[in-house]
């Protein structure tokens, strides 16, 4: 029997390959989402850094969200990263509910912004 981090830990992992598919789709599939080609680039680095067991990855259309909900969805008060993928840049925003706690224009996912707010939002809790 797994103990409650374990399932956890599997959920998060799990969602990762969903959200992997997802975009894999859209991007295979679909014609315009060529774009997402460098989000879909970055969950397979998160993947391979073992981010997959932290988080909880998500999709809204073509939005990346990343939060450390253990079910689907989000509540008000939930912290969250959405990243949003324009031609030539990334919107990455750090929220919960209506409130915005940053939010940048990226060249790159790579950028020490990004990653500086995973790590703040890797040490929030994890939400039941």
């Amino acid at each position: 029997m797994q103990t409650r981090t374990e399932v956890i830990l599997n959920q998060f992992a799990a969602s990762l390959t969903e959200t992997e598919r997802y975009f894999k789709d859209l991007i295979t599939n679909y014609s315009g989402f060529e774009r997402l080609k460098p989000i879909s680039q970055f969950i397979l680095d998160l993947k391979e850094k073992g981010e997959d067991s932290c988080f909880r990855f998500g999709t809204s259309i073509h939005l990346l969200l990343i939060s450390r909900s253990v079910q689907h969805g989000l509540r008000p008060d939930q912290k969250y990263i959405v990243i949003e993928a324009y031609d030539d840049e990334f919107e990455v925003t750090f929220r919960d509910g209506e409130k915005i706690y940053r939010q940048y224009r990226l060249e790159h996912l790579s950028d020490d912004r990004l990653t500086k707010l995973l790590k703040t939002l890797k040490h929030t809790l994890i939400i039941d």
